[in-house]
């Protein structure tokens, strides 16, 4: 549960200093609030944590990608390749603006493929969003290179991956835009909350208006006075959120180092089991550690050592059967059920007809269908360890 297992008396003490102002918004009551900005604090820790130029906390990682999509204008008559493992929300932010998403398969990475990227490529392909799934990098270097070579504009979710790196560089950097998630299962979380980065000062002030119903924030007398160029909506972060943020942001090294450790630990002891091999890590030394990933040579033996494992106590996950993570298993995005009558965006005139099959995705059937995840936690006293190894011991007995 990474950064929801530390929560103490750092967050209790930047939560108190919200209530002692009794203003909760983010922008405005600027005597009331007694020189408290928690929000823009977050949002300046958090441009420097990942070396971007400009930060904006949103209300969930779903709302970083909408609100980075439409500052990137991606819209109606537009297709955006996601990748076929990712959670749900990457699809819902295109469709949210309007726009198609297409799915690409993943590589051995489980990340988005860019040598399919190509494969999927339309006149109305407008971006890519690599998603880096489980804590660790897709091919980002690669990927971005794609996009460049055919003009995509390129957003990083990097919901799952906070503080994960690639030769050195944070992820969500290497795009036109990054987004992160702060919810509970998060590397750190704020409950609910979210972040949206970019080094262009255009797309920043785009998202920046747009999550604030168009306000452009530079009127020094009174909100009301704002300027506005564009109509928005209301993401904004709200105090609270802040507050835990710049908590929880001081503490990532530290759930990523012992994230680091236990799986350290964990792979060791699974290493000794015939047959078992890992996900690929474009770069070890960049993990997050959230996940610990590892396969068998055929689906069957997964499932069998899955199960076995469960007969042992310990719980492991199947992404293909999954209901959230896996495109081919969302029945209602499969009948294209948006919550309006009218189909919209799948029913517009522009858009030719979109598949989903899963005759287009191999590599992600195959390797979802035998790879198995484990989630790592920050706290795993000896005791835990020992009966993980003792579960996998008995497990690789029976498969």
């Amino acid at each position: 549960m990474a950064g929801a297992e530390l929560i103490g008396k750092e967050e209790i003490k930047e939560v108190m200093d919200v209530l002692g102002t009794g203003i909760f918004a983010r922008y405005a009551f600027d005597n009331e609030r007694k020189g408290i900005w928690k929000v823009r604090d977050f949002e300046h820790d958090f441009a420097k944590y990942t070396d971007a130029k400009y930060a904006l906390g949103v209300t969930s990682g779903s709302a970083a990608l909408k609100v980075a999509l439409t500052a990137l204008d991606v819209g109606p008559g537009d297709e955006v390749i996601c990748p076929a493992f990712t959670f749900m929300a990457t699809y819902e932010a295109v469709l949210e603006v309007g726009a198609i998403p297409v799915m690409a398969d993943i590589d051995e990475t489980l990340n988005l493929d860019p040598d399919d990227i190509p494969n999927k490529i339309t006149p109305r392909t407008k971006a890519v969003i690599p998603v880096h799934m489980c804590g660790s990098a897709a091919r980002i270097d690669r990927i971005v290179k794609v996009a460049k070579k055919h003009k995509l504009l390129v957003l990083e979710d990097t919901a799952q991956a906070l503080g994960a790196s690639f030769k050195g560089k944070k992820l969500g950097t290497f795009g036109n835009m990054g987004s992160y998630s702060f919810d509970h299962y998060k590397t750190i979380t704020t409950g609910e909350g979210g972040m949206v980065i970019t080094n262009d000062a255009d797309l920043y002030h785009r998202a920046e208006w747009y999550h604030d119903h168009g306000h452009d924030h530079l009127s020094k007398i009174s909100r009301a006075l704002d300027g506005r160029s564009m109509l928005g909506f209301n993401y904004r972060m709200n105090e609270f959120q802040g507050a835990l943020g710049l908590a929880q942001l001081r503490k990532l090294n530290r759930v990523i180092a012992a994230q680091q450790k236990n799986k350290a630990m964990i792979k060791d002891f699974l290493a000794a089991v015939p047959g078992i091999g890992f996900r690929l890590l474009p770069d070890p030394e960049g993990d997050s550690a959230t996940f610990l990933g590892f396969n068998l040579p055929v689906e069957k033996q997964t499932r069998s050592f899955q199960a076995a494992l469960k007969a042992e106590g310990l719980d492991t996950v199947l992404w293909k059967d999954n209901f959230w993570h896996y495109v081919p298993n969302w029945e209602h995005f499969l009948a294209k059920s948006t919550a309006n009558s009218k189909k919209q965006p799948f029913s517009d005139p522009r858009n030719k007809k979109t598949a989903y099959s899963r005759k287009q995705i191999p590599h992600a059937e195959d390797l979802l269908g035998r790879t198995l995840f484990m989630g790592v936690s920050v706290k795993m006293p000896a005791v835990r360890m020992k009966a993980i190894r003792r579960a996998i011991e008995s497990a690789a007995k029976k498969i």
